[in-house]
């Protein structure tokens, strides 16, 4: 166990974790050139080729021969380095004794790099602070202040700061003698009895379910029969291994070791992120403590487009929720579109990248609704319940007040765009809480926030309006009384309810306007008049028609008395009313996403 090390890499998005990792790979030998088709090879997520980004925590084990001449076993979670996937980051802080703090030599400290930090400070874990990127041009004047900034951060001295390139390779060697130096080898006695910690776990059509943990203490053998304490099943071990850029099969894993286990799970409910294993007869005292429960912060509904499909969809669902478990689902109806889930989320790009998993990886084709945020409310006759749809808001005479949750968000800007940022909180309903500055043109401002107003486009419009310099990170901080109201959609005198929302009151007249004149476009054109409504309770705010497809009846009357046409007017007339009662109106895809795209 001594020749063990276990660490992971955190940092910003962006800021050079994956091609770090590749370089960490390549010199250990764990990947030749050959196998190195592509930059980001433990990114093997198309999506995260595409994006650039780190979706999912990767493990990877690799053998290093240190200059002391020993041998050591290195095992390395790379993690993703978005505000939404924190809770991936959480998972793998869990198993790891140390982490390597990555800073871009140009960017310098960012709102995720302090978040991450504070994450790896809480589980006790070492920290190596690397400064990445040192080759580029712009470097050469920024990395003094950057030195500053990590000291002012974790208090460590300058000399202890790893100066590195991951792209041109520089400074590897250092990298990894320091892990073997710093980070201390994992705690644990094999002669225990097992305990271990699940950190991941994927779906395999043919093995079932593959559990991916880190044990703490006791040895896992192939035959063993095991307990998941959360769930109290039991499984027969078929298969244990360690994770190298395939599974790699041993036999066991022991104390202080990453690994992964097969044993014929086919009941997904069965193995829950953050459970803990140990032997059926010879169990341990008690189960691992201090792993995070996933708390979603933005919710919407996932209906299959086909209601046929609804059954598909659940287990896609459930096989997502086995390699995420940040998602929560649960079943939900809508008149406008049936049967589906009602999602949580924990930010609108998870939501994003969770949808685009169900088309490509599931073949799924589905509608989503709307995303909105859970509320408390507050009945007259003393009754509290929370909500994450805005269907189930009771009848405004019953509700003594609504609630909703505010944000604690942390914005490193370029002081530039100080005006700009404040503007766009202000707009959005937020109010000021520090200003610091990290150095004379960098600026840490900490906002109290609505999280209804940031779930939307709050994140593109900061990276926009600061030419993309500005970070955000954010964390949940309580639930604030608002002036809350249920915005309704009325198509054709039908209220839709999986276009409705609750909005604040100020802003519920201009919402309600920009969506219905959204909606006129996306919404087809019939044979007789639609009309699109806002509402608030009874009262209509806001309304714009889609005009008839018309006939030309009176092409045949080229001649005659004016009554002739007016009968055929007339006749028409009557027609349309006749079918705007019984008529039915397809709504499209995009029209249930409109409100995402409206403009401030």
């Amino acid at each position: 166990m001594d020749n063990f090390r276990n660490f992971c890499i955190i940092a910003h998005i962006d800021h050079g974790k994956s091609t770090l990792a590749d370089c960490l790979l390549m010199k250990t030998g764990r990947v030749t050139e050959r196998e190195m088709v592509t930059n980001q090879i433990l990114d093997n997520n198309p999506l995260e080729q595409e994006r650039g980004i780190t979706i999912k925590l990767h493990a990877i084990q690799m053998n290093y021969k240190a200059n002391d001449g020993k041998d050591y076993v290195l095992n390395l979670i790379d993690t993703p380095g978005h505000v939404d996937f924190s809770y991936e980051v959480s998972r793998s802080l869990a198993a790891c004794e140390g982490a390597l703090l990555i800073v871009d030599a140009t960017q310098g400290i960012e709102a995720q790099t302090i978040s991450n930090l504070y994450l790896a400070i809480e589980h006790n874990l070492e920290i190596i602070p690397v400064i990445n990127k040192i080759d580029l041009p712009s470097a050469e004047t920024t990395i003094d202040s950057v030195k500053k900034q990590i000291i002012d951060l974790i208090g460590c001295k300058e000399e202890e700061i790893l100066k590195v390139s991951a792209k041109k390779a520089i400074g590897i060697d250092e990298v990894l003698e320091a892990i073997v130096e710093k980070i201390p080898p994992p705690v644990g006695d094999p002669n225990k009895p097992l305990r271990a910690l699940i950190y991941d776990s994927i779906f395999d059509s043919y093995r079932g379910v593959i559990v991916n943990l880190r044990v703490f203490d006791g040895v896992l053998r192939e035959n063993d029969k095991i307990l998941f304490m959360a769930t109290d099943m039991a499984y027969e071990v078929e298969e244990v291994g360690i994770m190298h850029m395939k599974r790699h099969r041993t036999g066991e894993i022991s104390a202080g070791n990453v690994g992964y286990l097969t044993a014929s799970i086919r009941n997904l409910q069965d193995t829950k992120v953050g459970d803990t294993v140990t032997h059926f007869k010879n169990r341990c005292a008690e189960p691992i403590a201090g792993f995070k429960v996933v708390k979603p912060m933005v919710f919407s509904g996932i209906y299959p487009a086909d209601a046929d499909d609804f059954e598909d969809l659940r287990e896609a669902i459930a096989k997502l929720c086995l390699n995420d478990s940040a998602i929560t689902y649960e079943p939900e109806t809508s008149s406008a579109l049936g049967f589906g889930f009602r999602c949580g989320f924990l930010g609108l790009l998870h939501m994003e990248i969770v949808q685009e998993r169900l088309e490509r990886e599931f073949n799924q084709t589905i509608v989503t609704t709307v995303p909105n945020v859970r509320y408390n409310i507050k009945k007259q006759i003393g009754e509290e319940f929370f909500i994450d749809n805005p269907a189930q808001l009771p009848n405004p005479g019953e509700i003594e007040e609504i609630q909703e949750p505010y944000i604690k968000a942390q914005t490193i800007t370029p002081s530039e765009f100080i005006g700009n940022i404040m503007k766009l909180c202000m707009d959005r309903r937020g109010s000021i809480l520090n200003t610091h500055y990290l150095s004379a043109d960098r600026v840490d401002i900490t906002w109290e926030l609505p999280l209804a107003e940031v779930v939307f486009d709050f994140y593109d419009k900061l990276k926009s309006i600061s030419r993309g310099y500005a970070s955000l990170d954010y964390e949940f901080s309580g639930y604030r009384e608002g002036d809350l109201v249920k915005l309704d959609i009325l198509i054709n005198g039908e209220p839709v309810d999986a276009l409705s929302s609750i909005v604040h009151r100020s802003k519920a007249y201009d919402w309600g306007k920009k969506l219905c004149t959204k909606l006129k476009d996306l919404i087809p054109r019939q044979m007789f008049e639609v009309a699109i409504q806002a509402a608030i309770g009874a009262k209509v705010i806001a309304r714009t028609n889609v005009k008839a497809m018309r006939k030309n009846v009176l092409a045949k009357c080229y001649g005659g008395d004016i009554s002739r046409k007016r009968k055929l007017l007339e006749k028409q007339k009557e027609g349309k009313k006749r079918m705007k009662q019984v008529g039915n109106i397809e709504i499209p895809q995009e029209a249930f996403l409109a409100v995402l795209s409206i403009d401030d």
